[in-house]
């Protein structure tokens, strides 16, 4: 589903991803971790396209992201993104923030955006929040709707990046249940996150990054039972103690 090969990325002089590879596979949930600005971000934002690479090679569902036969547009539309801090139009109404990109995108009717956005709504359980304004829901729920906005794309896979950091320790649960039912209806995911117990629950993988590098590349099981780098069990003994 999604290649990554090699890839490097500077800002200025800083380097801040150093020949990264990894394969993420159909209906994996990959997770990927790491101390702050060892890139982790920066990673899922080139695989997006949101970051332009400096080398290397990026290939989603067959297609080589930044070629010239490649349509940016409707491949970022396939790969749904959710940032840590929403990104709702504040605008817009909830069902508006759903059904604008469906329609100029997508191309779809009005009806079956609304009726697409709706069942998505529902889903995530905030069909009583239709016609709110981001500001006037929790951040919780505002991060539903933003998970629901990416859905309402059709995404072959789904990139979130740090999706709970900015929530109330209350309204991180309500996040996580969504991606879990997420990840068992068998949606590819990747996902840059903290919460270990989310890794524990329903990653195939884990990826650990240190300085722009990719340290490991594993299965869930070894990474949180089996004695690897001296890096990756620092920061586990950091993050397991909180």
């Amino acid at each position: 589903m999604i290649e990554i090969q090699n890839i490097n990325k500077r800002f200025g002089s800083f380097q801040a991803l150093h020949d990264v590879s990894a394969q993420i596979e159909r209906g994996q949930v990959v997770v990927i971790c790491g101390p702050s600005g060892s890139g982790k971000s920066t990673l899922i934002k080139c695989v997006n396209g949101l970051e332009k690479i400096d080398g290397g090679r990026i290939v989603i569902n067959g297609k080589i992201l930044g070629a010239k036969d490649t349509d940016m547009s409707m491949l970022r539309a396939q790969v749904g993104m959710v940032f840590q801090n929403f990104e709702l139009f504040p605008h817009l109404t909830i069902l508006q923030n759903l059904t604008l990109a469906q329609q100029k995108v997508l191309k779809r009717s009005e009806k079956d955006a609304i009726e697409k956005a709706m069942a998505l709504l529902d889903r995530v359980g905030l069909l009583a929040q239709t016609h709110k304004y981001p500001a006037q829901l929790s951040g919780g729920q505002q991060q539903r709707v933003a998970i629901a906005r990416a859905l309402a794309m059709d995404p072959i896979a789904m990139l979130f990046d740090e999706p709970t950091s900015a929530l109330d320790p209350e309204m991180i649960q309500e996040v996580l249940e969504v991606m879990v039912k997420l990840a068992k209806d068998g949606m590819t995911m990747l996902c840059v996150t903290h919460e270990m117990g989310f890794a524990r629950q329903v990653a195939d993988r884990v990826i650990f990054m240190d300085e722009g590098r990719l340290v490991e590349d594993c299965s869930k099981l070894e990474f949180f039972s089996t004695v690897r780098s001296e890096r990756s069990q620092q920061f586990l003994a950091k993050i397991l103690t909180h």
